[in-house]
């Protein structure tokens, strides 16, 4: 070998090193893999005495306009698991059918349920449904979704079984969803349903303890602001 296939030899592990990803912090994987879950049944235990009574009630007003109070739903979870998804109900019981019905008699607002996979104005939501959702109280029952290990308090935002294939990209998969995170903290309302891609690598490359206790106090903020949708 000369001189010069050394020096070119020399220059290419010098740039695979520089090339190379950064791994992460030790502490930041063993918050990843131990840490995190138990953070997530630590503050869930902390706070079912004064969201169970919440809960029951807002369940009770809910049913006395017909139906279950509580909404079941598969989502897709870690690893592309498939688990039910809990939520206090806020649209009206025929609602798969009131939507085919309205998209079919409304193209532009198919248009916008096709980029956004939701709708503004959604003419399935009930009054007291358009509240639980204003304030995300609806979402209080995915505690108990935490609990047994299908989600996180704080991750992706959890996907429909169909939405898989409009979703561009592989991190949601290496997570558990959340019931806040990135996406549910941002300005949601505006974002096409491809974008929550971008929040979800944004999340996974920085997933830290600090970085789900600043989610939870933003999502704190969100919630008292009434953006939620």
């Amino acid at each position: 070998m000369t001189a010069h296939d050394v020096h070119l030899t020399d220059l290419v592990q010098s740039a695979n090193v520089r090339c190379k990803e950064p791994s992460p912090a030790p502490h930041t994987g063993l918050y990843r893999t131990s840490f995190k879950r138990g953070l997530d049944i630590t503050l869930v235990v902390l706070s079912l005495p004064i969201v169970l009574p919440v809960i029951l009630m807002l369940a009770l007003l809910v049913s006395l306009n017909g139906g279950s109070p509580f909404y079941r739903q598969d989502r897709v979870g870690k690893d592309g698991r498939i688990f039910k998804m809990l939520k206090l109900r806020s649209m009206v019981c025929d609602a798969d059918s009131v939507l085919d019905g309205y998209l079919q008699d409304n193209p532009e607002m198919r248009t916008e349920w096709n980029t956004k996979q939701k709708l503004l104005n959604d003419p399935r939501v009930t009054p007291l449904g358009r509240f639980l959702r204003k304030t995300s109280i609806d979402e209080l029952p995915q505690l108990f979704n935490v609990l047994v290990g299908d989600m996180s308090l704080v991750g992706p935002r959890p996907m429909m079984v169909d939405q898989q294939s409009l979703y561009p990209g592989r991190e949601y998969y290496d997570m558990r969803p959340g019931i806040t995170g990135t996406w549910q903290i941002s300005d949601r309302n505006h974002t096409s349903f491809a974008e929550r891609s971008r929040y979800d690598s944004r999340y996974n490359a920085s997933l830290s303890l600090k970085t789900d206790i600043n989610i939870l106090l933003s999502t704190v903020r969100v919630v008292l602001r009434g953006t939620g949708c």
